[in-house]
């Protein structure tokens, strides 16, 4: 990506990802880790809906398509909410690592537009991992998962304890999640990005 900040440049001494042995398997289905959630959930009628796949090794594969409520000029899709669809899918590469992170630093370039009723394909990959720190990389194609590129982004995501939502996030949700009685869900629900 160019111009991206000395921020997101691992540290010489960072790590190659390794994907969690509990991670789900390439190709299955990540769904959504929260109902409520802008980017994946399912209970947002504006949201982005997005489905992430888990890939081969620390990727995952998304799509999403852009609707008339996501458009800032006409008939084109609001840099904001292309931003979202890659945040929500580098957070879901958290999922691989079976670890609990928020965006620290997100950069995103914007190579070309994004017409409504147009599939966004995107691709994500942890690239290294120093500590709390988990770098990363995505891009989106439009046109098919082989198409121009539309935008890419850097990351960097820091590991966080649960008690980081819990602290920080409105009580009525965050009991909610936690009394979920479907396990998975439960944990994914703090997966990602506050």
């Amino acid at each position: 990506m160019s111009g991206t900040s000395s921020v997101l440049q691992p540290p010489a001494d960072a790590v190659e990802p390794v994907r969690h042995p509990d991670a789900p398997a390439p190709g299955e289905l990540l769904g959504a880790h929260y109902g409520q959630c802008f980017g994946c959930g399912g209970e947002q009628p504006h949201g982005l809906h997005l489905e992430a796949r888990a890939g081969e090794g620390v990727s995952v594969t998304a799509a999403f398509t852009v609707r008339p409520a996501h458009q800032g000029a006409p008939g084109l899709a609001h840099g904001g909410v292309l931003t979202s669809a890659l945040d929500e899918t580098l957070g879901s590469l958290n999922w691989l690592l079976r670890t609990i992170a928020v965006t620290g630093r997100l950069e995103t370039d914007f190579v070309r537009p994004v017409p409504v009723d147009t599939t966004l394909h995107l691709e994500a990959e942890v690239t290294a991992v120093a500590g709390r720190k988990i770098y990363s990389t995505a891009t989106g194609r439009i046109g098919g998962p082989d198409g121009p590129v539309a935008v890419r982004a850097d990351a960097l995501f820091i590991e966080v304890k649960v008690d980081h939502f819990i602290d920080h996030g409105r009580p009525e949700e965050i009991r909610a999640a936690m009394e979920d009685p479907d396990q998975v869900r439960r944990a994914r629900a703090f997966e990602v990005n506050p």
